[in-house]
């Protein structure tokens, strides 16, 4: 669901990527430090009008606790990504990762088709994953794949060319399952609070929205939609021209009705929780957030720990947004956190984000550098020690009749 991931920490603004990305993620997912004052505050480190300020960066580590592993990849309409990790007590502790912008939803707006180029790139990137899973000592995995494999054609028979020919098995998973996933993956970061949530994630080929109340572990899902409309998707059906500030506004402009079209009916069904009494709560899993998250920062590269469970205010994403849609794309290149990879993309990521904020007018916007894969994670581990706790029961009652 993710759109675009960050790019690599040793890359600046305007680099190309290629070859192998990513990189070895030493640290454990837990929930972050309260805004208490005890912990370091990052709330309070972050500006609230606008402007573009760097940050230092905020460390978190700890070593495996076990040696099984467990793997997530999630192919994307615009990403494909893996994580490996290792329980760590009541989390995990990531020990590979992988992301490769592979564009395999590239021009499957206008085909319906996964193109023979996109299908060679996301194949390469796949035998990377591939070979990753082999070195490590994994004991589950589970594979997916989302919007583009939905929609395109050819899209069960590419599946069928990745087990062969990576031993790799995809499964394309719902919509529905994609947002349960999300919501898994990210829920942690959710602000304290009684009220209902909105939980998001700008993808590539869609966005999924998900409405949620507490509850005692994971939130309660009372509502939720998918719309076709991602940051490639989008671009590629909202044509315009980059040359002058007004047309790029127009073009903008073109993709907020769009998407707030598609939003109407579930903004309807959610308006009563509009009003609720407690503060509506806002929480964005999506490079479209973290990489808005990164230039709220004026961070000089993209630092996970600095963005991840950070709180932003609302008015400065969408003074970011306003910002970057009036740039051209030479310009938005040449931010740090964006390079040649997002300066198209991004635009299309902040209508999206706008419209959501226009519906779900939260004060605040939690940032979420997590998602899918982080919920294909937490439910391996979650089964497995079920069915290890399962086991030794049984085996109890075997040994009692005995």
């Amino acid at each position: 669901m993710a759109d675009h991931s960050p790019p690599d920490t040793t890359r600046g603004p305007g680099t190309k990527r290629g070859g192998k990305s990513g990189k070895v993620a030493d640290f454990r997912y837990k929930r972050p430090s309260r805004p208490d004052g005890k912990h370091g505050d990052r709330r309070n480190a972050s500006r609230r009008d606008g402007t573009f300020a760097p940050r230092p960066n905020v460390a978190a580590a700890s070593p495996p606790a076990r040696r099984q592993a467990y793997a997530a990849l999630d192919l994307g309409t615009n990403n494909c990504r893996l994580l490996i990790a290792r329980p760590s007590g009541e989390n995990f502790t990531v020990i590979d990762a992988f992301s490769r912008v592979v564009r395999l939803g590239e021009g499957l707006a206008a085909s319906g088709k996964l193109s023979d180029e996109a299908m060679e790139r996301t194949l390469a990137a796949l035998q990377v994953c591939a070979e990753k899973l082999r070195r490590r000592n994994v004991r589950l995995a589970r594979s997916v794949a989302t919007e583009a494999c939905r929609r395109a054609s050819n899209g069960p028979a590419f599946i069928e060319r990745v087990r062969r020919e990576t031993g790799i098995m995809l499964d394309i998973i719902s919509a529905q399952e994609e947002a349960r996933l999300a919501v898994l993956g990210c829920h942690v970061l959710l602000e304290e609070g009684n009220g209902p949530a909105i939980i998001f994630d700008i993808g590539g080929g869609s966005t999924e929205l998900v409405l949620v109340q507490p509850s005692e572990n994971v939130p309660r899902i009372v509502d939720w939609l998918s719309v076709p409309w991602g940051v490639v998707s989008l671009t590629d059906t909202v044509e315009g021209s980059d040359d002058t500030e007004t047309t790029r506004l127009e073009r903008y402009c073109e993709m907020r009705r769009t998407v707030g079209r598609s939003f109407a009916e579930f903004a309807e069904r959610i308006r009563e929780h509009t009003h609720s009494r407690d503060p509506i709560r806002l929480l964005g899993t999506s490079g479209t957030v973290t990489t808005l998250a990164s230039l709220h920062l004026e961070l000089p590269q993209y630092d996970r720990r600095a963005v991840d469970g950070l709180i932003v205010p609302s008015q400065s994403m969408r003074d970011i947004s306003t910002r970057l849609s009036l740039m051209s794309g030479a310009e938005r290149k040449c931010l740090p956190c964006i390079g040649d990879d997002r300066a198209n993309l991004v635009i299309a990521g902040c209508a999206i984000l706008e419209s959501i904020l226009d519906i779900w007018p939260a004060e605040q916007l939690g940032v979420a550098d997590r998602g899918i894969r982080e919920g294909i994670l937490r439910s391996l581990i979650a089964a497995d020690a079920e069915g290890e706790r399962s086991r030794a029961t049984v085996q109890r009652m075997r040994e009692q009749d005995v």
